[in-house]
């Protein structure tokens, strides 16, 4: 008996396609455009071919900001994943102090970025600020507008009590997941509190475990707004990570050739790692299974 195939859902899909053509496919071939021809203004474009690319593989300038945003994301996330986990596993895991923490620990994803920068903006003030005044009253030089230590350290800090939620809620959820026989069955083994974690629990919360490795490493590579806020890119370039460098470029430079084609190979740099975390994401997810 041969099957009959409905197409009329591509209808229902339909809405969406057009949505995701006019607000991400059609930005993206202007960029393109851009990216191989030059302007100098009225509307006026040349063919520049890739010369715009072999620009910005030769600047020391994109090489710089990617050192510095590779930096920040490796920080972020060495700090932000051990510590996700560590307040997974110490928050109650039923009744109401369970869902109290689990309320507390979403606040901080519900502000806004540029709230979240402004906040720490003026917590690090000396003369305002409730950080920024006790360092200097303990005779801690703290001035992140002026000291590039400083400067990491507030981003790095404010990063991490932004996003660090995002992980212990995943982890959270990885650990409710695991059975109860697997602990009653370590209970009977005296199995101590360590191999618990490491033969049961971690390697159950993996698979969450890369989904938030995955998120926080996309954030964090394409942060903009939190770090322009506090410093602003500053000081010097001491914070300028990609997406500073490169809004300073476009906007402030107005050098649309040379921003479009970095901004392409920023798209295409995030879209490679992106891929290579889904691929390892599979492969457990098949291992497991």
């Amino acid at each position: 008996m041969e099957k009959t195939v409905n197409q009329k859902a591509w209808f229902l899909v339909l809405p969406v396609l057009l949505l995701v053509a006019f607000s991400a496919v059609i930005p993206l071939m202007t960029v393109v455009n851009y990216s191989v021809q030059d302007t100098f203004g009225n509307n006026q474009f040349f063919w520049a071919g890739l010369e715009w690319f072999e620009e910005m593989l030769r600047s020391e300038r994109m090489w710089d900001a990617l050192g510095r945003q590779l930096m920040f994301s490796g920080i972020i996330l060495a700090i932000e994943i051990p510590l996700g986990i560590f307040v997974a596993l110490n928050m109650p895991k039923s009744g109401f102090w369970s869902s109290f923490c689990l309320v507390l620990m979403s606040l901080p994803l519900l502000i806004p970025w540029n709230v979240v920068g402004t906040i720490w903006q003026i917590f690090g003030r000396v003369d305002i600020g409730l950080l920024g005044y006790t360092l200097d009253a303990l005779g801690i030089n703290y001035n992140y507008t002026q000291d590039i230590l400083a400067a990491w350290v507030t981003i790095i800090v404010m990063d991490v009590w932004h996003w660090t939620s995002l992980v212990a809620l995943l982890a959270f959820a990885g650990l409710k997941s695991i059975p109860d026989a697997y602990y009653q069955a370590a209970k009977i083994d005296q199995a101590s509190r360590w191999k618990v974690f490491c033969f049961i629990e971690l390697p159950k919360m993996m698979g969450v475990l890369m989904i938030a490795i995955l998120l926080r490493f996309m954030d964090s590579f394409m942060i903009y707004t939190e770090p322009f806020v506090v410093t602003g890119g500053g000081p010097g370039n001491a914070t300028t990570l990609l997406s500073i460098d490169l809004v300073k470029m476009a906007l402030g430079q107005f050098d649309l050739g040379p921003a479009a084609a970095f901004s392409i190979m920023y798209f295409l740099v995030i879209l490679l790692i992106s891929w290579v975390f889904y691929t390892v994401m599979t492969n457990l997810e098949k291992r497991e299974g």
